[in-house]
């Protein structure tokens, strides 16, 4: 039944899809299949009809009409032509009512085809329903009219119900009509508008995937849950580097993921993905993938996706081969161990036997001076040699315990007193409350050390270094202000770079050679801590660092655990 129903609606077709002429003949055709429907009624049961000229020839102009829709070339008439053929249908529908009246009831009615065509059509809607309604008018008055009896208010009256009933139906159907043609206009919009989305749409996944294809770094987009949404060329060379030998696709969790030492391999929870799952943001962590002997050196850094609503949305992770980069700086390293080593035994020599010049009090005032300034600037050098060999090789695992961080800012601070006086600068020390930290307290009074020693010697027209300590937001932390050069914001950017110094501190031949800084940035966040700076030309400086609270467990691993 479905069937036949989809059949005679026409429920499969787009009628707006076919051509006009089609459009034309399918308009037709109810009129003309009930018109049919009549002829075969009355061959069977009024067979007296076939004899009435009028049947007759509304039959056969109904059937002139529908061969008109098949045979007119509309597309080539002006638009609104085809609106003759239900003007003319009220022809043989007036010629049927007259002729079968008599036989058959209510063949007026069928004006309502017409009508509603004419009403549906959309075009020329004001006179579309006026001619419809004039037309079934004229059906009804024409026969009364040319009847030769006597034409009375009252003949004229009784057959208005038919014209009546026609206009009502073509108000209804044009109001009905206009009605889902805006709705139709509003659906073509929003139509268009979606296909103009879903292209821009389009081009922009086309030119996210040329350009993450494009770059040589590996790029990673996870869903909220994980799950890999995107993923380019340079990241999947990268995952054939750490698969296993022999295995066409390895799960995350086979992968060949080691830390820096090229043999722990790190776990689960600690792999790049696992921590950019969990919404965690950093940058240039570092891991080594692939075999031993073809290993190859990954940065990995990721940042949060976030919505409107500032809901995570997923994560972004990069990866970036910085093998060669990584190999470089080992060299450098090597290199700067070796020079420092071969530096410091002659250095010990040096110092050792101006000692002991410098105890002999036979010697003449001028000698005792230039031996001073020898013991000074070799000790000076000493230092330098022992930073450059520190920074190059790391040092020995900390041995934390369990320590005052306030009495280490003391003893720092009465250490640097005398030179901060020969300076005329002015020494303050604000910390009041025991701060019980594990820590490893030789390393901590080296950063303190470091720090002292910059604020003062950066204070060359005296001011005033201040020491703090507290607990904020449930750190230990230690600070050294001073109120001397200071820098701009790129430089203090770069202040924990090896070997960086300030264009100040070079034009001001201040001695130093920009390694005490990251071997105090080293050691802190060794300790599980961070270390800051803060810094405005002319203003001076504010150097800033956190020790994690005692806990009584000892210190993480990250922080008891050595160079990576």
């Amino acid at each position: 039944m479905d069937k036949v129903l989809d059949f005679l609606t026409l429920n499969r077709i787009r009628f707006d899809a076919l051509s006009l002429r089609m459009r034309v003949v399918l308009s037709q055709l109810p009129l003309s299949i009930t018109m049919l429907f009549l002829l075969g009624g009355s061959i069977v049961l009024h067979a007296p009809l076939l004899r009435d000229p009028l049947f007759l020839l509304s039959m056969a102009c109904s059937a002139v009409l529908l061969l008109a829709c098949f045979v007119v070339p509309w597309e080539k008439l002006p638009y609104p032509s085809f609106l003759a053929i239900p003007l003319l249908d009220f022809i043989p529908i007036g010629l049927l009512r007259e002729g079968a009246g008599s036989h058959l009831t209510g063949l007026g009615l069928l004006a309502a085809f017409p009508v509603i065509w004419l009403a549906a059509s959309g075009q020329l809607p004001r006179f579309s329903v006026i001619a419809g309604a004039l037309a079934s008018l004229a059906m009804v008055w024409i026969p009364v009219l040319a009847s030769g009896n006597p034409v009375t208010l009252d003949t004229l009256t009784q057959p208005l119900l038919v014209p009546f009933m026609m206009l009502a139906i073509g108000i209804t159907i044009r109001v009905m009509t206009a009605s889902m043609m805006a709705q139709q206009a509003i659906l073509e919009a929003k139509d268009a508008e979606l296909r103009e989305l879903l292209e821009a749409s389009g081009r922009r996944e086309r030119l996210l995937r040329t350009v993450v294809n494009t770059v040589d770094v590996g790029v990673l987009a996870l869903d909220p849950t994980g799950r890999s949404v995107l993923a380019n060329r340079p990241l999947e060379q990268m995952r054939r580097v750490a698969t296993p030998e022999g295995v066409e696709k390895a799960p995350l969790a086979d992968l060949l993921l080691y830390r820096m030492d090229g043999v722990t391999p790190i776990a689960e929870p600690d792999l790049p993905t696992a921590r950019a799952a969990r919404g965690e943001t950093f940058s240039e962590y570092l891991v080594r993938a692939g075999r031993s002997g073809h290993q190859r050196v990954l940065s990995t850094s990721a940042r949060a996706m976030k919505d409107n609503d500032g809901k995570r949305e997923g994560s972004v992770l990069a990866f970036s081969d910085v093998t060669e980069l990584a190999e470089a700086l080992n060299a450098k390293d090597d290199f700067l161990s070796s020079v420092s080593h071969e530096l410091r035994t002659p250095l010990t020599s040096i110092r050792g036997y101006t000692e002991l010049l410098l105890l002999d009090t036979s010697l003449p005032p001028q000698v005792t001076a230039g031996l001073t300034v020898i013991d000074r600037n070799a000790d000076q050098l000493f230092k330098l040699v022992s930073d450059l060999l520190g920074t190059a090789t790391g040092f020995a695992d900390l041995r934390p315990v369990e320590a005052d961080l306030a009495d280490l800012l003391k003893q720092a601070a009465t250490a640097a007193e005398p030179r901060a006086a020969a300076s005329g600068v002015v020494l303050s020390l604000d910390t009041a409350e025991p701060l019980i930290v594990e820590c490893d307290p030789a390393r901590i009074r080296q950063v303190l050390d470091n720090l002292l020693s910059n604020a003062v010697k950066y204070s060359p027209d005296g001011g005033t270094v201040t020491v703090r300590g507290g607990v904020r937001d449930g750190v230990v932390y230690a600070e050294v202000a001073d109120t001397g050069m200071g820098m701009d914001p790129e430089e203090s950017g770069s202040i924990f770079t090896r070997f960086f110094r300030t264009s100040v501190a070079r034009r001001s031949s201040i001695p130093g050679v920009g390694l005490g800084l990251p071997l105090s940035k080293d050691i802190v966040e060794r300790h599980g801590g961070t270390i800051w700076c803060t810094s405005a030309p002319g203003e001076g400086s504010v150097f800033t660092f956190t020790l994690p609270r005692r806990t009584g467990g000892g210190m993480t691993e990250g922080a008891a655990g050595g160079n990576q």
